[in-house]
């Protein structure tokens, strides 16, 4: 949550909520509330023991978050407020579900449902301490509508959001008034220091444009020779980049240096066909290339209704990075030969694509790893794939911010802007954001005008 001033009164003390979506979200939310004190109630308890039982991340967050409580009980009886670890932090309880004497939620919004449940657990602490604030906390927005008619305070986690998405790292500069000295000396394969360019050395790995009177120069801050170095303008597996940012990603796809790599931006940019082709690029250098995607269930129904073996459910969420593979193959019309080494290593797994939760687990030792639709995604996923990389691995996240399918993630809150936010100077990681669509006129027109 956003850090409060520390209290110094019983006044300034507020009493937050959990709701399921936050603890899903974050098992160890509770413990940043500061010197505020947290309540969840008992329907929560009930709605995570329905998920403690997969392999998802949230079934994960669930089993977490129960282990959690069982030892801060430490056979202490939970219904009454219990100290949190530490001096800055204030107490904790579970909250026994009874009917408000007022503003009853199941009699205005309905009976049967954990979430009205949930919100008369909440107004009915806020009837029995007057004196203090209390505020829901939800991931769910809906939730929080509710909440707000109902006269009940209610907020988002805040906690790990990106703030000012609109300002998220976009991986590259654009330098205006370059001598023609400079770009001369970029185009003979020579480096410039940043000092000839009049500005500040980057921390991380940094793409520029540097634009002259009359011709422009791709460039790119190298953090080991601590200059800029031409970005050349070459295709990867008969794929050319049709703009600057492509050649970027490129560059950064095929720079051994860095070993994470993000690419964001809009459907038709160009994200995971490039990312693809440059695995393929770098086969010989890698024992597998695994793309896969997060599923994002069909009207919250896991994928278990769906008919057929395991290959027939997932198939229909894998299709675009089939697609993208199949356009590649095509490129190779006039070679059999190539048609047919990328079909043998498909049938052979050199290639692999397959949902995310299939990786769990696992060591990813010399893997070309591409984690496409990455918007999907919590920080903790995130953080929890990347922590799967072994020796000589590469991990290439893909995603549109603005295109998210989960209902309790959205452009500040979701892992892929989280990644961008947080490494941005790191010497192993690089980001660029693709801003044009190279897909069709008709595609562009779309996200343009729609």
């Amino acid at each position: 949550m956003v850090k409060e001033k520390n209290a110094k009164n019983g006044d300034q003390r507020k009493i937050f909520v959990l709701d399921t979506s936050v603890i899903l979200y974050d098992h160890n939310a509770f413990r940043n509330f500061q010197e505020h004190d947290v309540a969840i109630p008992i329907q929560v308890l009930e709605e995570l023991d329905n998920f403690k039982n997969g392999n998802e991340t949230r079934n994960f967050e669930a089993r977490s978050f129960i282990r959690l409580i069982e030892d801060i009980s430490n056979n202490s009886l939970l219904n009454r407020w219990l100290p949190l670890n530490g001096s800055t932090h204030g107490n904790f309880k579970v909250i026994m579900y009874k009917k408000p004497v007022s503003t009853d939620a199941e009699s205005i919004f309905g009976e049967g449902k954990f979430d009205h449940s949930i919100l008369n657990a909440a107004l009915n602490l806020q009837q029995e301490n007057a004196d203090k604030k209390v505020v829901l906390v939800s991931k769910d927005i809906c939730l929080r509508l509710k909440a707000k008619a109902l006269n009940l305070f209610a907020e988002d986690y805040e906690t790990g959001k990106v703030k000012n998405v609109e300002e998220l790292y976009s991986g590259k500069s654009i330098i205006k008034n370059v001598s023609d000295k400079i770009l001369n000396s970029l185009s003979k394969k020579q480096k410039v220091s940043a000092d000839q360019l009049g500005i500040r050395a980057s921390e991380g790995n940094h793409f520029y444009v540097l634009e002259g009177r009359n011709r422009s120069q791709s460039a790119f801050f190298n953090t080991e020779s601590d200059a800029l170095e031409q970005v050349p303008d070459h295709g990867v597996f008969n794929i050319f980049p049709k703009n600057p940012e492509q050649s970027f990603a490129i560059h950064a796809l095929l720079n051994p240096a860095i070993k994470l790599v993000t690419l964001q931006g809009n459907a038709g940019t160009g994200k995971t066909l490039l990312a693809l082709a440059s695995a393929l690029e770098q086969r010989k250098d890698y024992r597998q290339i695994y793309i896969t995607r997060p599923i994002v269930p069909l009207s919250n129904k896991d994928i278990g209704f769906l008919p057929g073996d395991i290959k027939s459910k997932v198939d229909p969420y894998m299709a675009p990075i089939w697609d993208n593979l199949k356009f590649i193959r095509e490129q190779f019309a006039d070679d059999p030969k190539m048609q047919a080494k990328i079909d043998e290593m498909i049938d052979a797994e050199k290639i692999a694509i397959a949902p995310l939760a299939f990786i769990r687990g696992r060591t990813l030792n010399r893997i070309f790893f591409i984690v496409d639709e990455a918007q999907n995604l919590t920080p903790h996923e995130v953080k929890t794939i990347i922590s799967r990389a072994g020796e000589n691995t590469k991990i290439v996240f893909t995603g549109d911010i603005y295109q998210i399918d989960t209902p309790y993630l959205d452009a500040e809150s979701n892992g892929l802007s989280f990644l961008i936010d947080k490494a941005r100077n790191h010497p192993l990681y690089a980001h660029i954001t693709l801003q044009k669509g190279e897909r069709s006129e008709l595609a562009n027109l779309a996200n343009e005008l729609l």
